[in-house]
């Protein structure tokens, strides 16, 4: 650079610091235009550090070169080369095999170096800190260094090409030599190489020559090349030619061209001086191209750049020679290949003909254009996982994805939406359900300047590891099984170069997937080869095989539509009302994901039915069931055909076909539940469907296949059915399937009515019967007609493990039919079962004579055995196929599902493949029949001696099983499911006390494998709190062992602190303590025995009181969650006391203890002393006590704990207290076993309670007799007593009266009454209690005798409570005296200015404040309702309006206050007043005049949603935390 010595560098010009970049660092042009672009003068480069040279996005290999030349330029030095020449001339590879082969240094250091564009002038400038810099160790970096030095006094180092670089040759010093070069003229493949795309100009075909200069070149001795591959050979070595010499600087250009023309090989006249002199790169190109043709063109170029020491680019120019070749030959296979309309139909799938083989396709698509938006309906055919969509205006109308939701759904994600949880993200974006349509590069229709489109540059920073990351999500085994998806790149536009995110998006599947899961439809020839080229250069495969691009999108569209299936293109057909029918759209089923739809024209025009296909498929679906698979809608559809056999028909059929048919279409009744109860294995599920297959008319029918959903969203996709494509709803049946309780049913069918209310609430007189939904809920039972017998008959039917005669002649039919259509129907095993009517001896024999020989050694047995495991003690268990063959140590083979039937012989004949709904569908394996896989646990003891204790624990030490992953973690379900889960005793309603699994182990092994199994379950199930504290049960029940079970359950705790873990520790406690006095019967008193026992109580009830408090504070979870904390407990109520009831159980075994010790032993006036202790009216040191040492010691012990034993007795009233309110104020739900078992503990304590604190009358007359100075006092504690003892000293306890004898509630009125008389001895809280109480007493005895004479007047009573609600205001603690102020004060119909508003917020305030914890998990009850009566007479408890339903079962009344049906009944209408009202902003307001008093619907779904403002009228029920809305009518 001439002027560089003349001019200062502060001074240089943008131009003239791009000049000294490219002549005299000689960097790429690349990098030197980056700087010009970022307008870098002189003046600015001197600031330059190597930092900044960095953040310019230029490589660390130029960026050290370029600083190192610019420290020489501000020193006034010029660079003198440290190191040979032959260094400074390495290519990046050969410094990388430098590195390698000679500093023997870390791969991962080499391919830094590589990946940096570090070569040989780059290195030289390295120091140490750079090397630090590149992520180099010190150690390797002072190697590098050192080695580097010594090649000053070292021979020149032979280089070795490896294996995975560029390069023809095994061995070289530098490079080929241009003799070798000249003498091959095609040189070899390669494995990798680099792509140069042309930067600037374009290259320009020469002219046609003539035919003599034709002659001159050589010619293809193979096949006769075409003008179009002439025209191809000469643009791609133009190209690469082009592309080279752009490399080569000013200087390097010129002798180039001195070379050329003086270059003249194997007789061939070297090009004429004056064609070259001063012609750029491209005209150079040219003349070469022009002379010597393309193939002597490149050869020429090899020699000329060894001449002028370009070596670099002689080893890069190689290396596409190499890729070239390959794809000329590429070519000669395209032009064999066949036509591309059958490879199109064998992509997608896998060589047959329908699209089925696919579990799902995704995606990958860029712009398209509106013309191509009408050849692109195949896309609504495809399973569709997701779309990965690169254009951003493909949601506004005239875009691709704006087109396909017009007829599907599809859900718009952005790609940082799949980052977190797998399950969470599964279940937020609603996958395998919807399509999730993911727009790569921006979305324009949210007109947000975030979602613009954003340029390669920018995209590749900030948004392509969101992609990456996505295609890592969706690539995972346990979210998209390897072989089960196809990924289909759809190029409607041409992938230019490599920087275009679908070039990245490519790349990102290729490292994450196998290439022949990878297919390309591209929309032209020259888009297809424009991307091949790029993916055989960067990813170096050739994708012709996986790829279609002869076709128009027009034939593509085509072809895929001729696929099948075809059943959506024919219709799916839905019964209406009036007869009619409507057709099924694909975008409402996509909607309805919970719900498998059962149409009436379900199977038909699906395939061609006289086709040997159809056949071979219609013998496959029956072998599959007759064997032991789950029913299909094929199954009955075959049966009806007109040369079908009748399917069989069992005894229950028309039972359970009538009782649908039969249920009332009653406006009332919006949801029905029918329980179908069933052993495991007896057919129940296949009557169910049999029965619904033959309603399909009658009835819209679907199955719930998706228990994961929420029952609220279930029952709005219900909703939708009912009303899809019809003004008018059709009635539903619904079938609940694979249910192991009723409760969870109830649960949706309380969700279903509030979502269809919103619709029926207006029905027309005509349209009201159709408002029906029918629920069939399948529950599976070991005693089904014992729960049968529990429910209403009218509501359930039960089919056990045993055939009628008629049943048995039916099978024995059947079987004749088989024997003519399918080989050894004896082999249909599930069906052989049925026919033998579930003969053990047959079942016996047939496992016996298959695992014959059994070799529990081999990895197939043991499969066999864990499946029999699972399968016998967990109902619908199986082992996932991708899960068995990792045990089996298979390598997976593409759609072969049958090939690990084979590994499994000779055990497959009781094994078949069922897909699993859910996790977007996998195929599982189990045995045919619970009966089989039971009898083979028991042959396998009986003969091998192997018994399910071995079994369990190799099943817990196979890792495989459970390691992270959608599908292990169904399997791991299972197995703890196996180990915790309780049944129900056959005999009632509650459970055993452990799972059948550890029943079976116990009465065989006892406690030793049963800690071993649990242990190591506990090391698997790390995260799981259930597995240890089930072990604690374990411990503490069966085994007594208390402080082994305490250290489990406090690792229970630890792992999850909830109110069931805490439970389990306060029971522990508790067991201890009762064992401990148990024990202590037998031997003499110790009074250390007393201390011990003392502080076990004060742990349990620390434990007891904060597993109440977690259970008050805790958020109500979903009630169709499994929470595996819970499972090892009998139900999960909606609100649960365990830590009330605990606590109650230790305070009366304290109190046992204390009445056992000598001084409280026995005798009357010892019981008094206890009382009285307990009741803090005497110190243990006034209690008569004789005096021995034993005696001292307890009194010393006493002392110690006197805190705790004081607080007891008001412990315990504060429990029954909150007993009263939960038993008095709150709604019942579904589980009678719980609040049922709670109720009599909670009564039996209350007996002991009343028993030890409420003082006898003889005990009474004697304390009088002796102090007469306190009989005031003493009646008054008599009349205190007298209240605790009837249950009647709480408002809550008043209430419970209702159900009493008049004459006892009388007696608790005077009660009051006296304490109102002497209330100078009562403080002022009590005061108002009493006056309260008071009050509610006189209103239950008017409800009981309205003409007692202890009844007060309505205007004492009203003035009684005036009064009152003056001295406490609105603000009081409880919410009993505005209770009885709506009671009194709610207004007559003529009424309008009353001050009823302020006492319903004061109550809500309340009644909030003092049972918040009641509330969240409960609804209240009212106890009383509004009349038509005036002043008390208008209030109309409960019990009388029972008593108008005496002829009807409690189940059955139940029911109807349950629903809320009981206000339909005249019987009702005829005592209740009706009051007027509205509904604003979804809340509901009872109307007096121009007041609106606010009140709350009683029942879920009781308003409409949307905020409609409506008139509406409803009944009023009076409920603890304020007035209730009863059938809401709009007035409409």
């Amino acid at each position: 650079m001439s002027h560089s010595t003349r001019k200062p560098v502060k001074d240089w010009t943008i131009e003239e610091v791009h000049q000294w970049l490219m002549t005299e660092v000689k960097v790429h042009q690349t990098d030197a235009d980056k700087i010009r672009d970022e307008e870098i003068s002189g003046e600015y480069l001197v600031l330059f550090q190597k930092k900044d040279i960095l953040d310019l996005d230029i490589k660390c290999g130029p960026a050290v070169k370029i600083t190192f030349h610019l420290e020489k330029l501000k020193q006034g030095s010029k660079h003198k080369p440290q190191f040979p020449d032959y260094v400074e001339k390495w290519t990046k590879e050969q410094v990388c095999q430098w590195l390698l082969q000679h500093v023997n240094i870390y791969s991962k250091y080499a391919e830094c170096f590589q990946k940096e564009d570090v070569s040989g002038d780059c290195l030289v400038c390295f120091e140490k800190k750079d090397l630090l810099d590149l992520g180099v160790k010190s150690g390797p970096a002072m190697k590098i260094l050192d080695d580097l030095r010594k090649l000053n006094s070292k021979p020149e180092p032979v280089l070795q090409k490896s294996a995975n670089q560029e390069g023809p040759q095994k061995a070289l010093k530098c490079d080929p030599s241009p003799s070798q070069a000249l003498t091959s003229r095609q040189p070899q493949p390669v494995a990798r190489a680099e792509v140069i795309q042309p930067e600037s100009k374009k290259v320009q075909l020469p002219m046609e020559k003539s035919p003599q200069e034709k002659s001159k070149k050589p010619k293809n001795s193979q096949t006769e090349p075409t003008q179009a591959d002439e025209i191809t050979a000469l643009l791609t070595s133009a190209t690469l030619l082009q592309n080279t010499l752009e490399q080569l600087g000013k200087n390097e250009l010129k002798t180039f061209r001195f070379h050329l023309r003086h270059l003249s090989l194997n007789q061939r006249e070297s090009i004429a001086q004056s064609k070259l002199e001063d012609r750029d790169s491209m005209d150079v190109v040219d003349l070469m191209i022009d002379h010597y043709g393309n193939e002597e063109a490149l050869q020429v170029t090899l020699v000329v750049l060894e001449k002028i020491y370009r070596r670099d680019l002689v080893c890069h120019l190689t290396s596409k020679m190499g890729q070239l070749s390959l794809q000329r030959q590429s070519k000669e296979v395209q032009r064999r290949e066949a036509n591309q309309g059958d490879k199109l139909k064998n992509l997608l799938t896998c060589g047959g003909n329908s699209l089925d083989n696919y579990d799902r396709f995704i995606l990958v698509v860029n712009k398209s254009s509106l013309q191509q938006l009408e050849y692109l309906q195949f896309l609504n055919k495809l399973k569709l996982f997701c779309v990965l969509d690169f254009d951003p205006n493909s949601a506004v109308p005239g875009g691709l994805c704006h087109s396909y939701r017009e007829c599907r759904v599809a859900n718009l994600h952005m790609p940082a939406q799949y980052q977190g949880q797998t399950d969470v993200v599964i279940k937020n974006l609603n996958l395998y359900k919807q399509t999730s349509w993911v727009f790569c590069n921006g979305r324009h229709d949210l007109d947000s300047d975030s979602q613009r489109e954003l340029d390669y540059k920018n995209w590749f920073r900030t948004a392509c590891k969101d992609v990456e990351q996505l295609i890592s999500f969706i690539c995972k085994p346990e979210v998209l099984l390897h072989g089960r998806t196809l990924i289909i790149f759809l190029l409607l536009s041409p992938v230019l170069n490599e920087k275009d995110p679908v070039f990245d998006t490519y790349k990102a599947f290729y490292k994450n997937r196998e290439e022949e899961s990878i297919i390309s439809i591209c929309e032209s020839q020259s888009s297809y080869e424009q991307w091949r080229d790029l993916i055989q250069a960067k990813c170096e495969c050739d994708i012709t095989r996986q790829s279609v691009y002869e076709l128009t999108l027009s034939e593509i569209n085509g072809t895929i539509m001729a696929l099948g299936p075809f059943n959506h293109s024919a219709g799916r057909l839905l019964p209406s009302p009036d007869s009619s029918v409507v057709i099924l759209k694909r975008k409402d089923e996509d909607f309805i994901t919970a719900l498998d739809i059962l149409c009436i024209n379900q199977c038909e025009n699906i395939y061609d039915e006289n086709s040997t296909d159809f056949h071979d498929f219609k013998l496959k679906v029956e072998e599959e069931f007759f064997r032991g698979g789950k029913v299909k809608w094929w199954n009955f559809y075959f049966c009806d055909k007109p040369k079908g056999k009748p399917f069989i028909k069992r005894d229950k059929y028309d039972n359970l076909k009538k009782m649908i048919k039969s249920q009332p279409k009653d406006p009332k009744m919006v949801c029905v539940l029918l329980n179908l109860f069933h052993h495991p294995g007896c057919g129940g599920t296949t009557l169910a469907m049999h029965v619904m297959w033959d309603l399909r008319q009658d009835f819209r029918c679907a199955v719930l296949k998706d228990n994961t959903l929420s029952k609220t969203e279930v029952a709005i996709q219900v909703r939708k059915l009912m009303m899809l494509e019809s003004d008018k709803p059709t009635p539903v049946l619904l079938l609940v399937d694979d249910s192991k309780e009723t409760e969870n049913a109830q649960y949706l069918v309380n969700c279903i009515r509030k979502a269809v209310v919103e619709d029926c609430s207006n029905r027309t007189g005509d349209d009201a019967p159709n408002y029906q939904v029918i629920i069939l809920n399948c529950v599976r039972s070991h005693s089904p007609k014992e729960q049968y017998r529990q429910h209403s008959p009218t509501h359930c039917q039960y089919i056990t493990m045993s055939l009628t005669q008629n049943e048995q002649n039916e099978f024995e039919e059947k079987l004749q039919e088989l024997k003519k259509t399918h080989e050894k129907p004896e082999n249909f095993y599930s069906f052989m079962i049925m026919k033998s009517n579930f003969d053990k001896r047959y079942i016996d024999g047939l496992v016996h004579n298959t695992l014959e020989n059994l070799d529990m050694t081999t990895k197939n047995a043991q499969l066999f055995a864990f499946l029999a495991l699972l399968n016998t003690y967990v109902a619908e268990s199986e082992i996932s196929i991708s899960l068995s063959e990792d045990f089996l140590g298979m390598k997976m083979i593409r759609w072969r599902e049958d090939n690990i039937m084979d590994r499994m012989k000779p055990y497959s004949n009781f094994l078949i493949i069922d897909t699993i709904e859910e996790y977007g569908g996998y195929k599982g394996i189990r045995i045919l029949h619970h009966s089989i896989a039971s009898a083979c646990l028991d042959e396998f003891e009986k003969i091998y001696h192997l018994k399910v204790s071995e079994i369990a624990i190799d099943m817990l030490q196979c890792n495989l099983f459970f390691k992270i992953g959608v599908v292990r973690d169904t399997l791991m379900l299972s197995i703890q499911r196996m180990l915790i889960e309780r049944q129900r005793k056959k005999d009632g309603e509650e459970r055993e006390m452990f799972s059948p699994l550890i029943v079976k182990i116990h009465n065989q092994q006892g406690r030793q494998t049963i800690q071993e199994i649990f242990v190591k379950a506990s090391s698997q199930f790390v995260t799981s709190a259930s597995i240890p504290q089930a072990l604690a049960r374990y411990l503490y029940i069966n085994e007594q062992d208390f402080q082994e079970a305490l250290k489990w359950a406090e690792k229970a705790k630890k792992l999850k602190e909830n109110p069931y873990t805490l439970d389990t520790i306060g029971q522990v406690y508790k067991s201890n303590l009762k064992s401990n006095m148990q024990s202590e019967k037998k031997t003499s008193c110790n009074p250390n025995d007393l201390d011990t026992n003392i502080k076990l109580a004060v742990y349990a009830i620390k434990a007891f009181q904060r597993a109440q408090e977690l259970a008050h504070t805790e958020d109500e979870p979903e009630e169709e969650d499994g929470d595996e904390d819970s499972v090892d407990y009998p139900t999960k109520s909606s609100y649960h006391v365990y830590g009330y009831v605990g606590t109650l159980e230790i305070i009366f075994l304290v109190i046992e203890m204390l009445g056992r010790l000598p001084f409280f032993e026995e005798g009357d006036m010892r019981k008094m002393y206890l009382r009285s202790f307990l009741k803090q009216k005497i110190p243990i040191t006034s209690v008569y006590i004789e005096q021995n040492e034993i005696n001292n010691r307890y009194v010393e012990i006493i002392k110690e704990h006197e805190r705790f034993l004081l607080s007891l007795k008001t412990e315990a009233k504060e429990i029954f207290e909150f007993f009263d309110c939960y038993f008095t104020y709150m709604k019942g739900n579904n589980s009678g076993e719980f609040d049922s078992k709670n109720h009599w503990t909670i009564c039996s304590h209350f007996k002991k309670y009343i028993n030890l604190f409420c003082t006898s009358t003889e005990e009474t007359k004697m304390e009088r007799a002796s102090n007469p100075k306190l009989n005031l006092r003493m009646d008054i504690e008599g009349h205190r007593a007298f209240l605790e003892e009837r249950h009647a000293d709480t408002f809550a306890g008043i209430f419970q009266c209702l159900d009493r004898a008049a004459a006892d509630m009388e007696k608790i009125t005077q009660c009051y009454a006296f304490l109102l008389q002497n209330q100078q001895h009562s403080n002022p809280k009590q005061k108002t209690k009493d006056k309260i109480n008071y009050i509610l007493s006189n209103v239950i005895l008017y409800m009981l005798k309205p003409k007692s004479k202890y009844v007060k007047t309505y205007k004492e009573l009203t003035a009684l409570l005036s009064g009152t609600l003056q001295e406490i205001g609105i603000h009081y603690s409880f919410p009993d005296p505005y209770y009885l102020a709506l009671l009194f004060f709610w207004p007559d119909p003529t009424q309008e200015d009353t001050e009823i508003r302020t006492y319903v917020n004061a109550i809500r305030k309340s009644s909030r404040k003092r049972l918040s914890m009641l509330f969240q998990k409960r609804s209240t009850v009212a106890h009383f309702y509004l009349g038509k009566d005036s002043e008390l007479g208008r209030l109309v408890p409960k019990p009388k309006l029972d008593e108008c339903f005496a002829k009807i079962s409690r189940n059955t009344l139940a029911q109807l206050w349950q629903s809320g049906d009981i206000f339909k009944e005249k019987e009702i209408i005829s005592r209740l007043h009706r009051v007027n009202g509205i509904v604003e902003l979804g809340e509901v307001f009872a109307n007096y005049g121009n007041q609106k008093i606010p009140v709350r619907p009683a029942f879920l779904g009781g308003i409409r949603s949307g905020f409609s403002t409506e008139k509406v009228s409803f009944y009023i029920g009076f409920a603890i935390n304020g007035p209730l809305a009863y059938d809401i009518q709009y007035v409409d």
